[in-house]
């Protein structure tokens, strides 16, 4: 049923481009929180896509129905149009206020899968801890965390993984499939499938974002934006991160390729690498690191130093410190600025001085 936006419902509608006190004002006014448009829409849907979770509160403290179906058809959810945007608060508001986590829309999608697909990791996180079923499948037969592996969204497989989702070799399967691929070109492609490729210009953004960088590929027309389609590139991360819980073990060449095609130190990809073979420790992977800390391309040798840095501290000792200070303190010497940076923050996990007799300046 849609009530016509009239009266008391029409001023409801108007509040939510206001703010709060004009909520407040027009449902004591008498507009009623389940208020709907003549298309059907409901006043909480438009403030759960809106990202409005005052409002949201608000309504639903007046009685909204956090589970009602909204649009022409009621094919859309509330729960979903606010995982679909990413909006955290207004989720939280709509599962604290009874929204069933895992009650799909008009053609099957939850709300889980709207952000695993689009790599809302705290929505994700929010819906789990809620009761949402991290192993429901969408419709076309995917888990969510082949779906968040797809992605490229390193802290929604690591959400879903808290929550005990299953199905880790097809995620890992997927995973290793987006390795293969550019990512660019692949945006490329599916908007070009969308909209064909005659007389659209084109952009690319890289952003770094949740510890990794997302690429978006934007359609121009007249030089303005009209379509889009993004991925994050954490797929390095988690397909180590799913052989790491699968028990396999990728040799440290390919592990190693993973962190330097994935953006550079700091980032997800780099830092699950290393710190899985900090956990191997053994003289394998001491030589590995060695060699690279050695060579002459400046992020292979960062990438060395940084696993020279702890490597085997887990076991209580620091097994490899009479070889690797050595090597550091050379490398703190150089003149190249990114491996020497390392090497400085490495010869400080080891409690030793500087390639000078003094304290790293870690900045």
């Amino acid at each position: 049923m849609t009530n016509g936006p009239v009266g008391g419902a029409s001023s409801l509608f108007a509040a939510l481009y206001g703010d709060e006190n004009a909520v407040v004002r027009a449902l004591r006014a008498g507009a009623s929180a389940e208020s709907a448009d003549e298309e059907g829409t409901t006043a909480l849907y438009l403030a759960s896509v809106q990202d409005l979770p005052g409002a949201v509160r608000l309504l639903l403290a007046a009685g909204a129905d956090p589970n009602r179906a909204s649009g022409p058809d009621a094919g859309d959810l509330p729960l979903c149009g606010a995982a679909c945007g990413g909006h955290a608060e207004a989720v939280e508001a709509l599962l604290s206020a009874g929204a069933e986590p895992d009650l799909s829309e008009e053609f099957g999608f939850t709300a889980l899968r709207w952000a695993a697909g689009l790599g809302h990791a705290r929505v994700a996180e929010t819906l789990l801890a809620h009761g949402a079923d991290p192993d429901l499948t969408s419709p076309q037969g995917e888990g969510p965390l082949v779906v968040a592996s797809r992605r490229g969204s390193v802290n929604t497989v690591r959400a879903l993984l808290r929550h005990g989702a299953g199905g880790l070799s097809p995620a890992l399967e997927e995973a290793r499939r987006m390795l293969a691929l550019d990512v660019e070109q692949e945006l490329r492609d599916g908007l070009r499938r969308l909209f064909g490729d005659e007389g659209h210009g084109s952009a690319v953004r890289r952003d770094a974002v949740d510890g990794g960088v997302t690429v978006t590929v934007e359609l121009l027309r007249d030089g303005e934006p009209f379509a889009s389609q993004d991925l994050q590139t954490g797929h390095g991360a988690i397909a180590t991160l799913l052989e790491n819980e699968l028990g396999l073990r990728a040799p440290f060449e390919e592990l190693a390729v993973r962190a330097l095609r994935g953006g550079g130190p700091g980032l997800d990809n780099w830092l699950v690498a290393v710190g899985t073979l900090w956990l191997r420790g053994d003289e394998e992977t001491f030589q590995a690191a060695a060699a690279w800390a050695a060579g002459e391309d400046p992020l292979r040798q960062a990438f060395g130093v940084d696993v020279l840095a702890r490597l085997g501290f887990h076991t209580g000792g620091r097994p490899f410190a009479e070889r690797a200070v050595p090597l550091l303190r050379e490398l703190a010497r150089s003149g190249a600025p990114v491996p020497a940076e390392a090497a400085a923050r490495a010869l400080d996990q080891y409690g030793v001085n500087g390639p000078d007799g003094r304290k790293p300046d870690l900045g």
